[in-house]
């Protein structure tokens, strides 16, 4: 039987020093998140989970598969079925060869639909196809509130999503390298073509050039969607999210989220280094088991710059083998006046597999052979 306890924590204070920050934004957008992409936490929203459609946004999903299939010097032959969509194109023509990456760039920078359109032929076969790697995909990120219908983006009323499920998507993405690579150009000289010949791409994010830090992502429009955007920043270290949907003026607001994320959102290190505490194992071929901080947790929200913030530790004392490398055995935990502001688990570093009873092994592989015996 496995027994779970907790041992008093480990109470260490640490003062920081914050600067003061911004009042929470105002702004124009209908819905509206600002998450931390290395923790997941949200720092600003409005009608985070409101269903709503997302326009050109939605090919962050479409660029982000068309990424992860692994092929990005896949040359494809384009079909009059792929580039055969309205709205905005990146000149694809029937018979051109381009390659999947290029395609990945034209969705990114130039929102072309033919790009879109062509990925999820290439891909699955029809968007219809393609629809379902979308939403499978979302699933795994914890996209609880959409269901993607078309690759571009184009106007369904079954394609929605929320705010806040397009930050997650939006965090998850920029954890692809070559995602965060060509959302974050400001233009690219490409070839594709019948024959291949060079091309310029224009990134149509006009944060890249006029806010400090900005990676991207994408921007989106129809005149159902409104004006949409998912764009990011990265400051010292820390990398905020941000996303509008049907927002008037959402250049500006997007400038207000990220100021005001900014301003008070810092980054601070575990006082405990785990290296040298061992977990002990009962029962296990090992007698204990190194453990780590399972994710990163350098990034913290803040209230005040006054505050003070408690770190506390909880490990267990002791666990049962077998222990898999990833298993929690305890956590980290931030506190301000007493309320939890930030928590993360500490999971075994390795595994530790149980010791083998021989002579209950033995036991059992004779009552076996007597079992079969009988059978025959």
């Amino acid at each position: 039987m496995l027994i779970r306890k907790t041992i008093a924590a480990i109470v260490l204070v640490s003062v920081f020093s914050f600067v003061c920050y911004a009042a929470e934004p105002s702004v124009s957008a209908e819905c509206a998140v600002l998450m931390c992409a290395q923790t997941g936490e949200v720092l600003y929203a409005r009608n985070a989970f409101k269903k709503h459609s997302m326009a050109s946004t939605t090919k962050i999903m479409t660029a982000l598969l068309a990424l992860e299939a692994g092929c990005p010097e896949k040359e494809i032959k384009v079909t009059k079925e792929m580039v055969s969509i309205e709205g905005t194109s990146m000149g694809l023509l029937e018979g051109d060869s381009v390659t999947l990456l290029s395609l990945v760039y034209g969705m990114l920078l130039e929102s072309g639909n033919d790009a879109a359109n062509t990925v999820a032929y290439t891909l699955a076969g029809n968007p219809k196809k393609f629809s379902k790697l979308m939403n499978k995909r979302a699933a795994k990120i914890g996209m609880k509130n959409t269901n993607f219908v078309t690759p571009s983006g184009l106007d369904n009323t079954e394609h929605y999503s929320t705010a806040y499920d397009m930050a997650l998507l939006g965090c998850e993405a920029l954890k692809n390298v070559e995602f965060r690579n060509v959302c974050s150009k400001p233009n690219v000289r490409i070839s594709y073509g019948n024959p291949p010949y060079m091309r310029t791409l224009s990134n149509h994010n006009r944060l890249l050039y006029s806010y400090e830090g900005c990676i991207g992502i994408k921007t989106g429009f129809t005149k159902k969607s409104g004006r949409c955007l998912a764009s990011a920043a990265e400051r010292d270290g820390i990398t905020l999210v941000a996303v509008t949907l049907n927002a008037k003026s959402d250049w500006k607001d997007h400038k207000k989220m990220l100021d005001y994320g900014f301003s008070f959102v810092n980054q601070v290190e575990p006082y405990v280094n785990l290296h040298d505490i061992r977990l002990k194992v009962v029962g296990g071929q090992k007698s204990t088991v190194s453990v780590r901080y399972s994710s990163d947790i350098s990034t913290v929200k803040t209230v005040s710059d006054k505050d003070r913030i408690v770190e506390k530790v909880f490990i267990k004392h002791f666990e049962y083998a077998p222990v898999e490398e990833g298993d929690v055995i305890g956590s980290i935990k931030y506190f301000v006046d007493n309320n939890v502001i930030k928590e993360a688990a500490i999971v075994a570093s390795e595994s530790v597999q149980a010791v083998i009873d021989e002579n209950a092994k033995n036991e059992s592989d004779d009552e076996s052979h007597g079992f079969l015996d009988k059978i025959i």
